[in-house]
């Protein structure tokens, strides 16, 4: 009878392609390879060396109809690559200046995209389970 809580504004997707992803202060070469992507942002392979906050920009093409799609992003993550099941150090950026038709056709085309496998346990909303309980 557990609610499970889903904390994300959009749903990750396992696209694994390779990108562009550079420094916006130096154009320093920062990632060239994706993990998982979704509308909102995207989760990359990279042992540079940078920080949360850091601006970047980003370059990819995840359809078959050869769209590039460009943004500017934000780091707003580090895996340090210390837990079970993480593949390395990866940096996770959220897209902060796509245009509104690119955003749109990367979620049609993500929507074909299986999500992740999770590899933590879902976390536990214990207060909606609370309502839940009551409401019954």
């Amino acid at each position: 009878m557990l609610v499970g809580r889903n904390d994300r504004k959009t749903t990750r997707h396992a696209l694994r392609i390779p990108c562009q992803v550079v420094r916006e202060d130096d154009f320093r070469l920062v990632s060239e390879r994706s993990i998982d992507v979704s509308s909102g942002g995207m989760l990359v392979r990279s042992d540079a060396d940078v920080a949360v906050g850091d601006h970047v920009i980003v370059a990819f093409q995840a359809t078959p109809l050869g769209l590039w799609f460009e943004s500017e992003a934000k780091v707003t993550r580090i895996v340090r690559g210390r837990r079970p099941g993480d593949n390395g150090r990866a940096l996770g950026l959220r897209f902060t200046d796509m245009a509104a038709i690119s955003r749109l056709i990367l979620r049609g085309h993500l929507r074909r995209v299986p999500p992740p496998v999770p590899k933590r346990s879902r976390r536990i909303d214990y207060a909606a389970t609370i309502q839940k309980i009551a409401a019954a």
